[in-house]
């Protein structure tokens, strides 16, 4: 005897209208909560934009460009430390007024927001059948939320622009093996140094061709910029490249990477940098292994999101700003928890772990690890547990990604996204 079907309850006016309130509860709760954390980055006052157009001004009246240098209350001395490549970019911005062009680097750093959260959560909300424009206005709202994307806007900083050259290549034009794939992180490695990690992973995952062309396309960038400025070319790329402390102090509190964490130990002195080389050689090697493993299971977020934090870790200096690579990570955390099958309780333990991991990852990285503390202009050593990992969080939040975060099989995002 054939069962009968049965329909699905229906879902009346009111339950509807419930639903709808709610969400909108939520999303103003969240549009609420973002003044209160963005007042107190607000104190940045834009600070490296405005390095980056006093630099501008002082190269276009005719100084060396690297001898451009600023004081700072808590670094010392600053100064432009970008390839001669973003130089040129930036150039054009001395311009205009300066307000001009700070509202230009926030407009594009919210556009690249939405666009590359549309990226990471679309698919995930496709999947799970949740509902798309709520989902996707919460996780914007949730990402302006964090810390390194409201460092990136107070301090008018590049890196979103790179996010988005780095993740339409390997997310989209690598994984459909694209004959421009390479493009993207080429470009992103010849204005900024932090990229160049990811020309490791496409030689680690054995994308030979693509390898090839990000190479290409950084050295072809790189002397485009020197045949237009021979001279501050060859002054970058043979000095100050190599003279870190152009940068900042490595042991400040927002220097997130193991040259930092070190450097808070042995503060005042410099760390050995024997430990540190073989630090870097294990973390690297490791993390690149396991994003090596994400790609051949065909999960692309996983593999460059493993790779974005090696870079964060082996790096000497990695401001927050540069530390994108939580969000896609508490990103994959949440699907492969809603991916577990709650009605059994091997199921049910998986979830309840990967989402208050997700929970213990994204908690700090919005409540931030600089914006309401005052770390001071001294330099301290770091001696008791609790300053360790307080000082150290990003660090060691990244540490633990490396080793836990979960490989999704047979995911394709990028053909969800084309959808």
């Amino acid at each position: 005897m054939p069962a009968e079907s049965v329909a699905p309850p229906a879902v009346s006016q009111d339950d509807a209208g419930g639903r709808t309130a709610r969400r909108v509860v939520a999303v103003l709760a969240l549009v609420a909560i973002l003044p209160a954390l963005y007042l107190r980055n607000l104190r940045h006052d834009y600070f490296d934009q405005k390095i980056y157009m006093s630099a501008m001004d002082w190269w276009a009246a005719g100084h060396p460009l690297y001898d451009y240098v600023q004081p700072d209350r808590v670094q010392g001395e600053l100064y432009f430390t970008y390839p001669p490549l973003a130089a040129l970019l930036l150039a054009p911005f001395s311009y205009l007024r300066l307000g001009v062009a700070i509202a230009t680097f926030a407009v594009l750093t919210a556009v690249a927001v939405v666009v590359t959260t549309g990226w990471l959560v679309l698919p995930v909300l496709r999947r799970h059948d949740l509902p798309r424009g709520f989902g996707l206005t919460v996780a914007v709202l949730l990402v302006l939320a964090v810390e390194s994307t409201r460092e990136t806007l107070t301090l008018g900083q590049i890196n979103m622009l790179l996010v988005v050259l780095v993740l339409a290549d390997l997310l989209f034009a690598v994984p459909q093996g694209r004959r421009w794939a390479g493009v993207g992180v080429g470009l992103a490695a010849a204005l900024k140094l932090f990229p160049g990690i990811f020309v490791l992973y496409l030689l680690a995952t054995r994308r030979w061709r693509a390898a090839a062309v990000a190479t290409a396309t950084a050295a072809a960038a790189t002397l485009l910029a020197a045949a237009v400025v021979p001279g501050d070319s060859w002054r970058f790329w043979t000095h100050e490249l190599w003279t870190t402390d152009r940068v900042g102090r490595t042991d400040y509190t927002g220097n997130q990477s193991l040259f930092g964490l070190l450097s808070r130990l042995s503060a005042s002195a410099e760390p050995d940098r024997l430990p540190w080389l073989l630090l870097v050689l294990v973390v690297a090697g490791f993390g690149l292994w396991r994003a090596a493993r994400a790609a051949r299971a065909g999960d692309a977020l996983v593999g460059l999101t493993l790779t974005g934090l090696v870079g964060g870790l082996v790096s000497p200096i990695t401001w927050i700003h540069h530390l994108y690579w939580f969000v896609p990570a508490v990103v994959v955390l949440v699907d492969a928890a809603l991916d577990a099958d709650p009605a059994t309780p091997a199921g049910a333990r998986r979830r309840g772990g990967l989402l208050a991991l997700a929970a213990g990852v994204g908690l700090p990285i919005v409540y931030g690890l600089v914006t309401f503390q005052d770390w001071g202009t001294a330099i301290v050593h770091t001696d008791d547990p609790v300053d360790f990992v307080v000082r150290n969080l990003y660090v060691l939040l990244s540490l633990l990604l490396l080793a836990v975060l979960p490989i999704r099989r047979g995911r394709d995002d990028a053909s969800e996204n084309s959808d």
